[in-house]
């Protein structure tokens, strides 16, 4: 026989899509090679997985929970791409509040909060179009984005206010291109929390430029004290808001997140049709999760969060003292960011608190070893949509000087 037309060799190269897709901190995480030094371990910084270090255990009622769904034999099979009624019912009703009543048809079990993302993008933007995230913000939104052939757009957030949106910057880069708005609350690495106010002036920036929002809401229960966190889809009388949630960062326990959708109908149908791609969520945890939300106590749900605000207030006590770097106290999530923005680096708080401890400590004794002054850095100059920065300039900008070498002896 001989090959088909226009044929002569063996050519089967990544599709587009896989060409396009990047993520940025995997292929850092992943492709690291280090040479640590012999005479300290590793501590792990980086990925905000709160089960890696086991000080973050599952509470008992979980890990019952789960067994129960996995001994009774009735969800180790196929289960409707969308989720279990009962367990989309059992989550409309943790979902609800005097604010807003979530419908189960509202609800998409999703694999993981970017799951629940990638549908929420999918079903919003087309090729060519634009979205609209964060700066900072989370990575995982360009990826899903941008390996869709989706572009993105960044809006730029504001530390001298406390990481809210800059709402100038943001209804400026909407666009007849643009198919929605990402808002990250509380954020993933700012570790801010939106008034209800700041919210309101969000969703009317929305409303002017009839844009939908997808709500990257996965650390709604991973407030401090003296904040307090509002859902978007609860203060929304217009505005269609799709919110993303879920189990991974409230219970300490990696499984699948969700989706409510406060549109209707014909997103309904698209976020439905999208989720038959992989047919459907992780079973067991889904016969599992209406026990989960009704029996799991809030003691449990309070003592994760004291050691993460303790974490919290360790790390930023400990990093204020070094020349150089300029902590940004945390109001929730998990993160603590130092250097404001740019040049920003961002700690994990669900590390024990003496590794934190420690930690801390070897970034101390890098900095003092490699710091340098440098001429005042050019990000201190403010600039119309400039990347945010703090305005008052000093001087002289107190840095770490990028060339040195030998973090492994410290770290």
């Amino acid at each position: 026989m001989t090959p088909g037309p226009g044929k002569t060799k063996w050519n089967v190269p990544a599709s587009e899509i896989a060409r396009n897709t990047n993520n940025p901190i995997r292929n850092i995480v992943e492709n690291l090679r280090l040479d640590p030094n012999p005479d300290k371990p590793l501590i792990a910084l980086s990925i905000g997985d709160p089960t890696v270090f086991g000080n973050l255990l599952p509470s008992p009622e979980v890990l019952d929970a789960v067994r129960e769904s996995l001994g009774s034999l009735r969800y180790n099979g196929y289960a409707p791409s969308v989720g279990y009624i009962e367990a989309r019912e059992a989550v409309a009703r943790y979902s609800s509040s005097v604010d807003v009543t979530v419908d189960p048809k509202d609800v998409l079990l999703c694999s993981g909060c970017s799951g629940a993302l990638d549908l929420c993008i999918t079903a919003l933007a087309n090729p060519g179009q634009n979205i609209l995230v964060p700066r900072p913000g989370f990575s995982i939104y360009r990826t899903l984005a941008e390996g869709l052939g989706i572009k993105v757009k960044s809006y730029n957030l504001k530390p001298e206010r406390g990481w809210m949106v800059d709402l100038d910057h943001l209804e400026e880069q909407c666009d007849e291109e643009t198919a929605a708005i990402i808002i990250n609350n509380p954020s993933n690495p700012c570790g801010s929390v939106f008034n209800r106010e700041h919210l309101f002036d969000i969703l009317e920036v929305a409303r002017r430029n009839f844009l939908p929002i997808i709500a990257d809401e996965i650390y709604e229960h991973m407030v401090f004290p003296g904040k307090e966190f509002h859902s978007l889809g609860s203060l929304s009388l217009e505005v269609p808001v799709l919110s993303c949630s879920g189990l991974t960062k409230r219970l300490v326990f990696n499984s699948f997140d969700v989706i409510t959708d406060h549109d209707r109908q014909e997103v309904r149908k698209g976020l439905q049709r999208l989720s038959q791609r992989i047919i459907g969520s992780n079973t067991l945890v889904q016969g599992a999760l209406p026990a989960i939300l009704k029996n799991t106590p809030q003691e449990f749900y309070y003592n994760t969060l004291c050691i993460l605000q303790n974490n919290a207030l360790v790390a930023f006590e400990m990093l204020k003292n070094i020349e150089g770097l300029r902590p940004v106290m945390p109001e929730g999530a998990m993160y603590i960011m130092c250097f404001d923005y740019p040049g920003y680096m961002r700690l994990v708080l669900s590390v024990p608190e003496e590794q934190l401890r420690e930690a801390c400590h070897r970034i101390a004794n890098y900095c003092a070893r490699h710091f340098t002054i440098n001429s005042i850095s050019p990000y201190l100059v403010q600039r119309k949509h400039s990347l945010p920065c703090p305005t008052q300039a000093q001087p002289t900008l107190t840095t770490i000087s990028t060339k040195a070498g030998g973090i492994e002896d410290d770290m």
